[in-house]
């Protein structure tokens, strides 16, 4: 008999997914509450059997694509069909929305990871034999936060060239007005609902942005204006937010969906590490 799916309790869910999510216990609860406070527009739900949870959602980008966003079973719960039957359930809610992909990926701005990390291995096999295919492959970078974040010489320098670096504050509306512009509007939530954004600016002009928390625990994104590329900003943004996660008692900051590794590398000593799957499926 297939196990019973309901609509989860959220404060339920998060004691499951911080049992389950062993690799991400610390922040596996600020996980479901991120996840459950979307985008405004967003279709999501969360879906739960004794011991199981899944959270689910429609792809703003394009309205036939939908994500499995989290998927966790309690280890007392595993090996008694909990997860098969949550997917199966967050499919046939997806069918339900008109969608017709459905996939183990990153939904941005407002995702948990961006697939299935490697090392949850027993995911992995789960999506394979659901008859999910393995269509992409993503990283992250982790920053040692022992490394030396002091920044006070490149604020000199800065200052010297009429740039100013601040902690912005509740009102970050500037900031995302510049990211939008330069980038699109999944940036501009994160950087709006980050838990920490520091920018530089020039005569009142936002000239590059970084962003912590987002995600919860963190870094990313961030960003330089083209005219602005070749003062050193990022590196000093970089370092400024590690420092912000330092000080909230992290010993290490995920830095995630990696593109440039050469750049976190040479900045900060960062190292490719964690290394993530991404599935898919059609439904019709």
């Amino acid at each position: 008999m297939s196990p019973t799916v309901r609509g989860a309790d959220l404060a339920e869910a998060a004691r499951v997914a911080a049992a389950a999510l062993t690799l991400d216990a610390p922040e596996a609860p600020d996980l479901v509450r991120r996840l459950a406070e979307p985008p405004a527009g967003r279709r999501w739900t969360a879906l739960a059997t004794d011991g199981g949870v899944v959270m689910t959602s429609v792809s703003s980008q394009d309205p036939e694509v939908g994500h499995v966003d989290l998927l966790a079973v309690h280890p007392s719960a595993q090996g008694r069909g909990h997860g098969r039957a949550l997917v199966r359930a967050a499919e046939e809610w997806l069918r339900g929305h008109g969608v017709r992909q459905a996939r183990f990926a990153g939904h941005p701005p407002c995702y948990a990871w961006p697939g299935i990390d490697v090392r949850y291995t027993a995911a992995a096999c789960l999506a394979e034999s659901l008859g999910y295919e393995r269509y992409h492959v993503a990283w992250n970078m982790t920053a040692d936060l022992r490394a030396d974040l002091s920044v006070e010489d490149d604020l000199r320098r800065l200052e010297q060239a009429g740039v100013t670096v601040r902690a912005a504050g509740a009102d970050r509306s500037a900031v995302a007005a510049f990211v939008e512009e330069h980038w699109n509007e999944r940036w501009a939530w994160e950087a709006s609902n980050a838990t920490g954004l520091h920018y530089a600016e020039r005569d009142g002009r936002v000239l590059a942005f970084a962003a912590w928390g987002a995600r919860p625990a963190w870094f990313g994104p961030m960003g330089t204006a083209p005219d602005a590329r070749g003062l050193g900003l990022g590196g000093v943004l970089l370092r400024r937010c590690l420092a912000d996660q330092r000080a909230a008692g992290q010993k290490s900051a995920q830095i995630g969906w990696v593109g440039p590794l050469r750049f976190y590398s040479r900045a900060v000593g960062a190292r490719a590490e964690r290394v993530f799957w991404l599935y898919r499926r059609d439904l019709a």
